[in-house]
């Protein structure tokens, strides 16, 4: 049932980030609304570079009930928080805050949209599965903990600083521990043996880098997943194709991301698999001139 989305009694949320003009946000979070007949608006907010505390502040004072928060402000977002998820510890980064009175609850929803796109949206099961990440930083940090949560037989961080591989399988070998998952780090010339699942957390998609893996850890009918969508995760995409592997972007994950932050605020769910489908639709279709 459509309702509408505004009323006597509409919350405000907005995305921090810069640059933010891209964002999908609005539009996959005014249909979350539509679809669960929840009052609220919700709209981009450009954060100066060295204003995020003090943009946060303002936007308590004005009323806003919680804000998604993008690059490059996640550790920022983190440290604004006076309480924090358990996932959002373990990231050490937020994606999401929820603003109540004098309270800051922090947590990031990155890793648990990625899980549930793949495992639910693309089918794909996680658990007793072999699974190489590919980078150690703030986006491998925030997915990290809820891909351990799905018990994987073995789970492998790759990164160019092997420094930061190493330090970031640190601070996860407890939560791996706990999940029965094998979590080890590797450079990219030492990796061995095919994957099942394949995750790109790099930033190489936006530098139309180097393949950040070598071809040897593909196998045919793999998921290979880039964290980015649209034109810039093509050229990952393309490398997986060419080896028989099954392609999938990152608009799933922002989808599902946003689908859990929703239901952090609001309590109810929204449907995400139709709101993937249709943000899809819209943006396969050719601009308009």
């Amino acid at each position: 049932m459509n309702t509408p989305t505004t009323g006597p009694h509409t919350d405000r949320y907005v995305v921090m980030g810069n640059p933010v003009e891209h964002s999908r946000s609005p539009w996959i979070h005014a249909r979350f609304a539509e679809l669960t007949g929840q009052a609220l608006t919700y709209e981009k907010h450009l954060t100066p570079l060295d204003g995020f505390a003090s943009t946060l502040v303002a936007l308590r004072q004005q009323g806003v009930k919680g804000c998604n928060v993008t690059v490059p402000f996640k550790f920022e977002a983190f440290a604004a928080a006076t309480h924090h998820t358990q996932r959002a510890t373990l990231a050490g980064a937020c994606n999401t805050l929820v603003l109540r009175g004098d309270e800051v609850l922090g947590d990031n929803t990155d890793g648990v949209g990625l899980v549930r796109d793949i495992t639910v949206n693309a089918g794909v099961p996680l658990r007793g599965a072999r699974v190489l990440l590919l980078g150690a930083g703030g986006a491998a940090a925030g997915v990290l903990g809820p891909l351990l949560d799905e018990q994987p037989r073995e789970l492998v961080v790759c990164n160019r600083t092997p420094a930061k591989a190493d330090a970031l399988v640190a601070s996860h070998a407890a939560h791996a521990k706990n999940n029965k998952c094998e979590l080890k780090s590797h450079t990219s010339q030492a990796l061995e043996g095919v994957f099942d699942v394949i995750l790109n957390a790099t930033a190489s998609s936006l530098g139309q880098g180097d393949i950040p893996a070598p071809d040897s850890v593909l196998r045919p009918g793999a998921l290979v997943v880039d964290m980015m969508y649209g034109p810039a995760a093509q050229p990952f995409l393309a490398w997986a194709a060419r080896h028989g592997a099954t392609g999938r972007d990152g608009l799933g994950m922002l989808v599902e991301q946003a689908a859990a932050a929703f239901e952090l605020w609001r309590g109810v769910r929204p449907p995400g698999a139709q709101v993937l489908a249709e943000l899809s639709a819209v943006l396969a279709r050719p601009p308009q001139t």
